[in-house]
């Protein structure tokens, strides 16, 4: 098994289409046509990590933070980022970093934070746009029903909770061939109309290449007309953050308290108690200051988040409370999370969780 022989089954659990424009995700280091001898999951790829990895013969490493986010002009070690990648190069040993791709997953980061703290009717907070495209197409009645079975197994016509979604209409189509011509109905010169069935399926925007080769494989035309188009719909299923509720309301510093037991904080810094039970929660996990103003539109009672800066915390208003739990701690399940993911899918692969906590930050 190859580096690369892993990569359909990590767009599984995390496509990369899903990550932000501003990331770095996927293979960061290494040689994706080396055989893999093992996998080390962890949060972060520090040099004691990628050490833990040569100790244990994983040259694979999985990790949810990229090691490399911005550019480097030189590798030198003058800095934990470059001495990481060094150590990595040395030991042949491969960094492959999912991070948004995950979080913006409908299984992903934020669902393991609503799930540690029980909450129902869950849904995205934040959906993701510019991320879906239609397919039009026209063919032949007799060509309709191969044509959209082929559409629909190479990813087209899902929509939330459904699939194998299309819309189909009548119509007729006209044509007239060349010399250079070869037509499926009629002949060349002779001006054509028949009936045609006009389908439209929507589909996730990296799947086009996928999409497009099922079309012209499955056509009957020598000439396939099509369009495909950007469509502004936000993907209820894709996207950062999430919003739900409990199933019981509860008072505002016990639920606090909850959250600081499931999530294992050194400590919870928070806006004002309003003195109104907790019911609907909205969570971002890592840096999430930015969907304040999201989470107080959605009726949220309390949003939890990290890396809060200290006037972020007057954007609360009296609306809800923001509460910030630390970036590791709102991240902590997220290797756990690929492991058992993996381990399902390899079992009688090396795959070790590393054991190390790569939190910088301490609390007395």
């Amino acid at each position: 098994m190859k580096i690369k022989d892993l990569f359909p089954t990590l767009e599984e659990l995390a496509p990369l289409a899903y990550a932000e424009d501003f990331d770095n995700v996927g293979l960061l280091t290494g040689n994706a046509n080396d055989s893999l001898t093992g996998i080390l999951i962890c949060h972060d790829a520090l040099e004691e990590v990628v050490q833990e990895a040569v100790e244990k013969k994983c040259n694979l490493i999985i990790c949810f933070h990229p090691i490399l986010f911005q550019p480097l002009k030189k590798i030198t070690g003058k800095n934990y980022v470059e001495r990481v990648i060094i150590k990595a190069i040395k030991n042949d040993i491969a960094i492959y970093a999912i991070h948004t791709a995950l979080d913006n997953h409908k299984n992903g980061v934020n669902k393991i934070i609503c799930d540690a703290l029980e909450l129902i009717n869950t849904k995205i907070l934040i959906p993701k746009t510019q991320f879906i495209q239609k397919l039009v197409t026209y063919t032949p009645p007799e060509n309709a029903e191969k044509l959209r079975n082929a559409l629909f197994d190479a990813g087209a016509g899902q929509i939330g909770n459904y699939e194998d979604c299309s819309f189909n209409s009548q119509g007729i189509g006209t044509y007239m061939g060349n010399e250079h011509s070869n037509p499926e109905i009629g002949a060349r010169f002779e001006f054509v109309e028949t009936p045609e069935i006009k389908i439209e399926v929507t589909f996730e925007k990296h799947l086009q290449p996928k999409i497009l080769k099922a079309l012209f494989k499955n056509h009957i035309y020598e000439e396939v007309a099509y369009e495909v188009y950007d469509l502004k719909n936000e993907h209820q299923q894709i996207g950062l953050g999430m919003i739900g509720e409990l199933k019981n309301p509860m008072e505002e510093k016990a639920f606090l308290n909850l959250v600081k037991e499931k999530m294992l904080c050194g400590g919870i810094r928070h806006s004002e108690f309003l003195g109104k039970p907790i019911k609907k929660i909205a969570v971002l996990g890592g840096s999430g200051g930015f969907a304040i103003g999201k989470a107080k539109s959605m009726g949220a009672d309390i949003f939890i988040t990290a890396d809060l800066k200290y006037h972020q915390f007057y954007e609360a208003e009296k609306q809800l409370i923001i509460a910030d739990i630390g970036h590791y701690e709102s991240e902590r399940y997220t290797k756990n999370y690929i492991y058992d993911f993996l381990i399902k899918k390899l079992p009688n692969f090396a795959i070790i969780l590393s054991e190390l906590n790569t939190n910088p930050i301490k609390h007395l």
